[in-house]
């Protein structure tokens, strides 16, 4: 992250919903591949995004951290806290305020409605020089940085004074010449204005009311436990009105009459655009001092104000703190000279935007003629023309045109349906023909002439008959055209909204061929294989039968061999053996075999 910058953007948040570029007033933001950042040098911080981002997705620099080391590594700490600190906190919790603060590590705790009595006092004064000129308060920095950078001719209009916050920071260190100043207020823009070099001598650090109630919070310090103590410095009466319409005025003394037209306190960025539109177009003869505050409603609006209290309370709240405040008025310490700064424009954009440019990037989402072009404002861009000059900064994608987009869309769902080998048919609610894709021309034989007619004309329209009855929400089933000499699994639905019905059409005529010649293969093979069966078994048998009768002749061989030696050995036995050893034949053991078995079952 660039520790300049203020606003962050989580990416991993970030979901593609152009909503933050749709609020911004200055369009300061860059869409790559559907992520939203902030280009900073086109940023005025008025913390719009922070605000409307529905994801979270964007964030601003949390500078508790930074306090922190401030306070541990010095002994004099002073706060200026905004007066529109009376908007967030309940009566009893406004004078336990300072207590809590010093329990943060504060050592001085003073209003900044302190600073604003003297910027007030300087506007008056130079408003009283300058009668016949136009004059734009600059106590809101949103819009002094919104005019320094998109609308350079109205610098000069812009009262040179510093904010409140830096007249006050400015008197802090000359009364405590070593101490480090941090501001406390709702406003986001004040962590910039802190870097500016007219303000960086006199402000350390900024922190919003979400940081000091989130700091609260991490060191468990509850305002209503403690304990009821006064501020070391507090302003005048009127000066805390500063954060709400004509509380400059009201503090400098001057008309306050809502109805003048010599002055005008106004608020909202939609406010400041028409009164910038008005005072450009040379049309604006009124109002010699204008007071614009960039959040509608004023300082108590601000994005980071830190609790969920309706804009009627905060202004109920601020007006009942300040009636507790003594009327006397203050003079100002610091002189007009001490107060005094230069505002010059910025130069954002070098680059040369020409017509050709803008219609070539026109042309490729389609927008060939002033016709063409919808603003529609769905890219986040208030005209088409914007979007371009965008495209051409890099600050946008052509695929950011939803209506260029759907169109798109459109276009490949048809080249889906055209390029797709099954038949699709879409009807109207009286089953006409509203479209088929050249699949179904095939399958049917028919061509793009029977557009119109009824479906009755190709097939039988039973099935979305029974759609149109409400007997099923989808049909799938195979079914034989034998007109067309095929068979198909078709499938349909219909479109309730549309009032229309779609039928896909598979052709699966030469599926089922295969699947008959299969069966007839499958079914010669399992008769061929009872065969080999049949024949394995008839030979096993046979030869079995063999190997009984072989078995069987050989046993009867071998008997009367024996009985043919014993009859010798009988005869021999009756001569002399005196010198000849016996001779014993024993009848071999004869096992049956598998023959033997066979023939006695």
């Amino acid at each position: 992250m660039d520790k300049t910058s203020v606003i962050y953007t989580n990416k991993a948040q970030c979901r593609d919903c152009y909503r933050c570029l749709r609020s911004c007033p200055v369009k300061a933001i860059e869409m790559k591949s559907g992520q939203a950042s902030i280009v900073k040098d086109l940023c005025i911080e008025c913390g719009t995004c922070i605000r409307e981002c529905p994801q979270g997705a964007k964030s601003y620099r949390n500078d508790i951290q930074l306090v922190k080391e401030i306070i541990a590594e010095n002994d004099e700490i002073c706060v200026s806290i905004a007066p529109a600190f009376a908007a967030l906190f309940t009566r009893e919790q406004q004078a336990r305020l300072p207590a809590a603060l010093r329990k943060l590590g504060f050592t001085y705790i003073a209003e900044t409605s302190i600073g604003a009595q003297e910027v007030a006092k300087a506007t008056e004064k130079l408003v009283q020089e300058k009668p016949n000129d136009k004059h734009i308060a600059t106590a809101c920095p949103t819009v002094v940085s919104y005019l320094e950078k998109y609308h350079h001719d109205m610098i000069g209009m812009l009262t040179p004074i510093i904010s409140p916050m830096a007249a006050h920071g400015k008197k802090l260190k000359s009364k405590f010449q070593n101490a480090k100043v941090v501001f406390i207020g709702p406003c986001l823009a004040k962590k910039s204005e802190a870097t500016h070099k007219h303000v960086k001598p006199y402000i350390d650090a900024v922190l919003s009311f979400d940081e000091l109630i989130k700091w609260f919070d991490d060191e468990a310090i509850d305002i209503n436990d403690c304990s009821p103590l006064t501020f070391d410095e507090t302003g005048p009466h009127c000066a805390s009105l500063f954060p709400i319409e004509g509380g400059l005025l009201k503090t400098a003394d001057m008309d306050t009459d809502i109805l003048s037209n010599e002055v005008h306190a106004i608020s909202g960025v939609e406010e400041i655009e028409d009164l910038v539109r008005d005072i450009e177009d040379g049309t604006h003869d009124g109002a010699a001092f204008i007071e614009p505050l960039f959040c509608h409603n004023g300082c108590i609006n601000g994005p980071l104000f830190g609790c969920s209290k309706t804009m009627y309370q905060r202004r109920r709240d601020l007006l009942s703190y300040v009636e507790t405040k003594s009327i006397t008025d203050c003079e100002p310490q610091q002189s007009l000279e001490e107060l005094s700064v230069n505002f010059s424009p910025i130069n954002l954009f070098n680059d040369k935007i020409t017509e050709e440019k803008i219609k070539e990037v026109l042309e490729k989402t389609g927008k060939h003629t002033e016709e063409d072009e919808l603003n529609c404002g769905a890219c986040g861009y208030s005209s088409c023309r914007d979007k371009a000059i965008a495209v051409i900064r890099n600050m946008a994608e052509t695929e950011m045109c939803i209506p260029y987009m759907r169109r798109m869309a459109e276009q490949r769902t048809d080249k889906i349906i055209e390029t797709n080998p099954n038949g699709v048919v879409i009807l109207d609610k009286h089953f006409n023909i509203l479209h088929m894709n050249p699949a179904f021309c095939t399958t049917f034989t028919c061509t793009k002439a029977v557009l119109g007619k009824n479906i009755s004309y190709l097939i039988d329209p039973e099935p979305f008959e029974r759609l149109a009855a409400g007997e099923n929400d989808l049909i799938e089933e195979s079914v034989k055209y034998a007109r067309y000499n095929l068979e198909c699994r078709q499938i349909i639905y219909k479109l309730h909204d549309e009032q229309q019905y779609v039928g896909m059409f598979i052709n699966i005529t030469d599926a089922k061929a295969d699947q008959a010649k299969l069966e007839k293969i499958r079914s010669s093979a399992v008769t061929q294989a009872q065969e080999l069966l049949q024949h394995q078994i008839s030979m096993a048998q046979q030869m079995a039968k063999f190997l009984g009768e072989s078995t069987a002749q050989g046993e009867q061989l071998v008997e009367k061999i024996m009985n043919l030696v014993q009859e010798d050995s009988s005869d021999e036995s009756q001569k002399p053996t005196n010198d000849v050893q016996d001779i014993v034949i024993t009848k071999p053991k004869v096992t049956l075999g598998v023959a033997d078995i066979y023939r006695k079952h």
